[in-house]
């Protein structure tokens, strides 16, 4: 089976910046320090652009996992995509919006998985409620990053 969630950030920040600082692999790491995940092959730092791929190494539940994404879609500063290429997931696709409402931004994260191993009760039960909790905790931290620069 294939679980989607969507979690939605407001923020006043621009959609042009907010859509900058998302595509930071250093911000990313940075986001993510408590997992200690590294980049470890294709663009490693900076910022990641369409058609190219990050490969990440991270430990999750005491296990440590490698996964490659690639950009595969990108429309700045609207909309962009990365999709597993190889890794954990039988499939991984991260939808990444940004539209001004009232005078906010609204970045919304739509992520879209199939479990590797037993089905919609692990995305269900486990990988769904993990995974919300990791990009609330990313898009905290990009917004800290945008709100430490004014």
């Amino acid at each position: 089976m294939t679980s989607t969630f969507t979690v939605e950030t407001r923020s006043a920040h621009s959609t042009e910046r907010l859509f900058k600082v998302s595509l930071s692999i250093d911000e990313h790491l940075g986001s993510m320090a408590d997992s200690g995940e590294q980049a470890i092959g294709g663009v490693t730092t900076g910022a990641i652009s369409l058609g190219e791929t990050v490969t990440w190494r991270a430990r999750h539940f005491g296990i440590w996992f490698t996964m490659t994404s690639q950009i595969t879609e990108y429309d700045q500063p609207r909309r962009f995509v990365d999709e597993q290429v190889s890794g954990p997931f039988r499939s991984f696709r991260h939808v990444h919006e940004y539209r001004e409402v009232g005078g906010r931004t609204v970045m919304t994260d739509t992520v879209t998985l199939t479990s590797p191993v037993f089905g919609r009760l692990a995305e269900r039960l486990v990988l769904v409620p993990y995974l919300r909790r990791l990009i609330r905790q990313r898009n905290r931290h990009l917004l800290a990053v945008l709100d430490a620069q004014e």
